[in-house]
């Protein structure tokens, strides 16, 4: 059966009749024994229509069947392509762009388009298309391989923006690292020429890892329809590209896939298209996957899978307006596979031949599609060949012209490439309004009024759970003490944001119950299937709408998700929690390579929050660490440097690292994530037994106008009263405080220990800890954590508390020692573990004769 689909261009086509009277007909492959060799007969067999693509037995097939019938009966009647004067504007002449770049800069990677160059008018036909049927808005992600060339004629970038990127000697004007020209994106509106419509198209900006843009374009592209109010998807749409390699090989796409029809996350319909270069780097197609088609993933959604010959335009032209039609009658994914061909190696410095001798061979004797389409025009008559040189020369001029331009640049603007700007966040030229953070708190009123709101249900005749009725008995109790655990505290938060207008969405596995059963965002009819009421929509008539969706089981893709979401307006509070923090490192690339320095490479501010539950409880080694030291190895503050004002070193880092201790502050550091004056990736550690400790608790009082969040919690007992003579200082973060504190009690070392949190592990609270150490000015220091010595904060908080003292004192260590494993699975063992790690803490005897450095 493969090879009969395979091979199916060398079939000869069926009249409507006849093939109308072979569906659903299992008719016999007819064999031929020559010699005892069985062959096949170069007839057509099916056992479904159109080479048994499954989306035809769905309830849209006709749509797909009556095409195709009507291409098999006369081709041409289909291809409503300009048969007379000049080729179809400058879309053919995009293989001249690529002529050009190798022309002026031979020597340079640029991942070109050649032996693809249909994919341009592949593009515009979709965007074309889209546009008659009232799309305002295309996003789109793609690998490097012709990106310029989509820039510059689906996009329309200004050439000489793109020419100038090859200058070597141009100077940034931008912070940050910046990034190479083939993973830049580009955001613009203007008027569509065939429809006079105005649209804005969108290139997200990428990384080499390829499809890891996927998710994060689908997210942007459910932000904007959110934002507009398409509910059908019927204004923004998206358009993803891909390499067959990719396709085929990398797993986020069928998790992006996996997310096209959940409520909380479709898109209403993708167009998907392969540049089907039949290699993937230097891996033949029958190394690189088990499946037939590098499309077959797009199989798990029944999405339609156009296979279609790149050297034959106006098929290509054909099938990308009914690809284009199916998704705007559908509003479901579906594929275009360009099946085409890489004329130079991965890129124009590699050399084929090493590893693909005859493949190129035949390459190399291919003519190129431009002078393929030109010549059969020519010889149809439906253009000349003056009229053909004469585009030709014109669309040279235009590069020329471009190319003399460019010289002219002297400085490179990477903010000139941003792929999502926010009107009227910024100054004109790019900067904050301001340099300060007015304060968190709430007045007493609007405290009481969110407390009510958690502790209620505000449709009548609704049913809940016992068990969460009583939950709710006990935040009612809470409010009215004037005190909030950590759900209370969360709930504080988002309730007055969405009361101040700003939108709220938290995504993630089980983050509408909360993995830990604390939070209850959503509640459950118990006698009413499907009947829910989200407490937190029915606060104010003005606020804004929450979301909070549980995902599908994927970290990589939702994050993704999320994080592109994230990128469409500063005025929204988006979080993705980790049902575990040690789960994250499965979206390991999205943090890596877009969270933690997505500003940096692309100038591009995104506020999203990742809540990852951390704490080493006795639970094994999965589910206790969030791995915080990858997180802080990663943030761009120097340890060696006492730095400006706090708001500044806010401005200044990649990202934000706390691990709050209390509700209170928990509650401070999401409010300010908003109110701030400008935007950064916030990490959270969140706790996991401190959501019910009887001692994680905050007054309201933490939380009033005024109020604050606080980088650091100092000493405030009976060793602050007599700070000259605390022999000790324990820094820590975290749920070990309250281990600590207990154990101080226990061993009547209040007025000797004093045990000071650091809550903003990053930016390091350089003057707070400067401030605590000179407090007690007879005290050693001990950083005191309850993760491994080679993870967990030690590594990070050492250097940076020694510059605060001018290293004149070392900072001796109080934890777990080195281990492979986050945690021990044995709970006789974590417990020896803690007990041994308290008695080092409180040992002042225990560096005496320590040497360190």
């Amino acid at each position: 059966m493969h090879r009969l689909r395979t091979c199916a261009a060398r079939l000869r086509p069926l009249t409507v009749s006849q093939a109308a009277q072979t569906v659903g007909q299992q008719r016999p492959i007819t064999v031929t024994s020559t010699g005892g060799k069985r062959t096949f007969q170069p007839i057509r067999c099916y056992t479904a229509p159109v080479a048994s693509e499954p989306f035809l037995n769905g309830t849209s097939s006709n749509y797909v069947e009556e095409m195709y019938y009507a291409w098999l009966e006369n081709p041409k009647s289909v291809h409503k392509v300009r048969r007379s004067g000049a080729p179809a504007g400058v879309e053919w002449l995009v293989q001249r762009f690529e002529e050009f770049l190798q022309k002026k800069w031979s020597a340079e990677k640029r991942f070109g388009l050649e032996g693809c160059e249909s994919l341009i008018p592949a593009l515009k036909t979709i965007i074309d298309k889209s546009s008659e049927n009232g799309v305002e808005n295309v996003i789109m992600g793609m690998p490097h391989r012709g990106r310029l060339n989509v820039l510059a004629n689906v996009i329309r970038k200004e050439l000489e923006q793109i020419f100038c990127q090859f200058d070597s000697k141009l100077e940034a004007a931008d912070e940050g690292s910046g990034d190479v020209k083939y993973h830049l994106g580009m955001y613009h509106r203007r008027i569509n020429r065939v429809t006079d419509r105005n649209i804005t198209l969108s290139l997200v900006a990428n990384p080499s890892h390829l499809e890891a843009v996927d998710p994060v374009v689908q997210g942007k592209t459910k932000a904007e329809q959110f934002y507009c109010g398409d509910t059908d998807g019927k204004r923004v749409m998206s358009i993803l590209l891909h390499g067959d390699a990719a396709f085929a090989g990398q797993g986020i796409v069928y998790e992006t896939f996996h997310l096209s029809d959940l409520p909380s996350y479709t898109t209403h319909g993708t167009v998907h298209v392969v540049v089907n270069n039949q290699i993937g780097f230097t891996t033949d197609p029958r190394m690189a996957r088990s499946s037939p088609y590098p499309t077959d993933v797009a199989r798990v959604v029944n999405a339609p899978i156009f296979h279609v010959n790149a050297d034959d335009p106006e098929a290509v032209i054909y099938v990308c307006k009914v690809a284009a039609e199916w998704r705007a009658t559908f509003h479901k994914d579906v594929v275009v596979d360009l099946v085409c061909y890489r004329r130079m190696g991965h890129n124009e410095m590699d050399e084929p031949m090493f590893t693909q001798p005859l493949m190129y061979k035949q390459i190399k004797k291919q003519k190129p599609v431009l002078q393929k389409y030109a010549e059969k025009l020519i010889a149809e008559g439906a253009v000349s060949r003056q009229e053909y040189e004469e585009e030709i020369a014109k669309y040279d001029k235009i590069c020329e012209e471009a190319y003399a331009r460019s010289k002219d640049e002297k400085i490179l603007h990477i903010k000139h490439w941003l792929d999502s700007p926010w009107p009227g966040f910024f100054t004109l030229d790019g900067q904050p309004k301001s340099m300060s953070c007015p304060s968190t708190g709430l007045t007493e009123d609007n405290l009481n009024h969110i407390g009510q709101a958690a502790s209620s249900v505000p449709v009548e005749d609704f049913t809940i759970h016992g068990g969460l009725s009583r939950i709710l008995k006990g935040r009612a109790e809470m409010v009215k003490n004037r005190m909030v655990d950590w759900a209370l505290g969360e709930y504080m938060a988002f309730g007055s944001l969405l009361k101040e207008g700003i939108h709220i969405r938290l995504s993630g596995q089980d983050v509408e119950r909360g993995t830990f059963s604390h939070r209850h965002h959503v509640l459950h009819d118990q006698n009413v299937d499907k009947r829910t009421c989200i407490p937190m929509n029915h606060l104010s008539p003005d606020q804004a709408p929450y979301t909070v969706c549980n995902s599908s089981l994927s970290e990589y893709g939702v994050l993704g998700f999320e994080l592109g979401f994230a990128m469409a307006s500063p005025n929204a509070l988006i979080l993705w929690e980790a049902q575990f923090g040690d789960f994250q490192n499965t979206a390991q690339c999205i943090i890596d390579q877009f969270i933690c320095a997505g500003q940096a490479k692309w100038v591009r501010q995104n506020g999203i929050v990742l809540l990852l539950p951390h704490g080493l409880e006795g639970m094994g080694p999965e589910h206790s660490s969030a791995r915080p030291e990858r997180f802080l190895q990663m943030c761009n503050d120097d340890p060696d440097v006492l730095p400006d004002l706090a708001v500044r070193q806010l401005y200044d880092c990649n990202w934000i690292v706390v691990n709050c201790s209390t509700p209170a502050n928990y509650f401070h550091v999401l409010r300010r994530q908003i109110l701030l004056p400008f935007r950064k990736p916030l990490i959270i550690f969140t706790p996991k037994s401190l959501l019910r400790h009887p001692e994680a608790r905050s007054s309201f009082d933490e939380m009033l106008p005024g109020t604050h969040f606080q980088r650091l919690i100092p000493e405030a007992g009976v060793a602050a009263e007599r700070p000259e003579a605390v022999k000790r200082l324990i820094f820590c973060t975290g749920k070990v405080y309250y281990e600590l504190t207990k154990e101080r009690k226990s061993r009547g070392l209040e007025d000797t220990v004093a045990i000071s949190r650091i809550e903003q592990l990053s930016p390091f609270p350089f003057d707070q800890v400067k401030a605590e150490t000179e407090r007690f000015p007879n005290a050693d220091l001990v950083w005191c954590q309850e993760e491994h010595k080679n993870q967990g904060y030690y590594d990070y908080v050492k250097p940076r508390i020694r510059t605060t003292t001018q290293k004149a004192k070392p900072v001796w260590y109080a934890g777990r020692d080195p281990a492979a494993a986050p945690a021990t699975g044995n709970k006789n063992t974590h417990l020896i573990e803690l007990r041994r790690f308290l008695d080092t803490a409180f040992h002042l005897d225990a560096f005496r004769d320590h040497f360190s450095l």
